[in-house]
């Protein structure tokens, strides 16, 4: 099976994420297997990331990293929360990327002062109240979807059925009151591609040329798009 990136920054003005689903431990993470569109596997390689960048980045410095939030689906690391400064702020994405588990690193991190307790708790009702309604929604697979939070922008992770549910999705965070902006690192699943019809002709075998422009781009920051 295919995915493809979805990876928008849904700027529909308002708030929803949830730094619960981040908490869940590798047990938790088997449970969910069997109901989320993932395997029991990833699951737990997801789980595992997670805790190993957190605890590094807490071992480095527990006073510069214990606001950065780490949330990975299917090896997709997003870091979220705050520092203190640029030097921190790319240490942190460093740190993320000596996980093996980390196949590629969204950095959302902030550089500004500490909120503070109140900002914290208004950040986690605004994920609940987010998570509230994708559970709520007749047309969204809650399951597939983690949320995380911080300032009130809402980060959406995990796997889209489709295009339309995602849109779904993006919409029921943001009408949650409090909601900034609605950020999107979510996959589209890829539906099957129907297998050709067999052939008594037998087709030319033959190598394509490698294209050689491949591997020649340097890789850029990895960003939500406007969706």
């Amino acid at each position: 099976m295919t995915l493809r990136y979805a990876a928008a920054a849904l700027l529909l003005a308002m708030p929803l994420g949830g730094c619960a689903v981040a908490a869940v431990g590798a047990a938790g993470a088997v449970g969910l297997a069997a109901a989320k569109d993932k395997t029991l596997g990833e699951s737990v390689d997801d789980t595992t990331t997670s805790g190993e960048i957190k605890a590094k980045l807490l071992s480095e410095s527990f006073n510069r990293f214990a606001e950065v939030d780490v949330e990975v689906n299917d090896g997709l690391v997003l870091l979220s929360g705050r520092v203190d400064s640029p030097t921190d702020r790319v240490e942190a994405e460093g740190i993320a990327w000596t996980s093996v588990g980390a196949h590629d690193v969204a950095n959302e991190i902030k550089i500004e002062p500490a909120g503070g307790f109140v900002a914290n708790m208004s950040d986690e009702i605004i994920s609940g109240r987010v998570r509230a309604r994708l559970i709520g929604s007749s047309t969204v697979k809650s399951l597939n979807y983690n949320i995380e939070t911080y300032d009130r922008v809402v980060y959406l992770m995990g796997t889209a059925r489709s295009a339309d549910e995602l849109k779904r999705a993006a919409h029921e965070a943001s009408v949650v009151a409090g909601v900034k902006q609605v950020v999107s690192y979510v996959r589209i699943r890829e539906p099957f591609a129907t297998p050709p019809a067999p052939t008594t002709q037998a087709a030319p075998s033959y190598n394509p040329a490698p294209d050689p422009t491949y591997g020649t781009e340097t890789d850029a920051e990895l960003l939500g798009v406007n969706y």
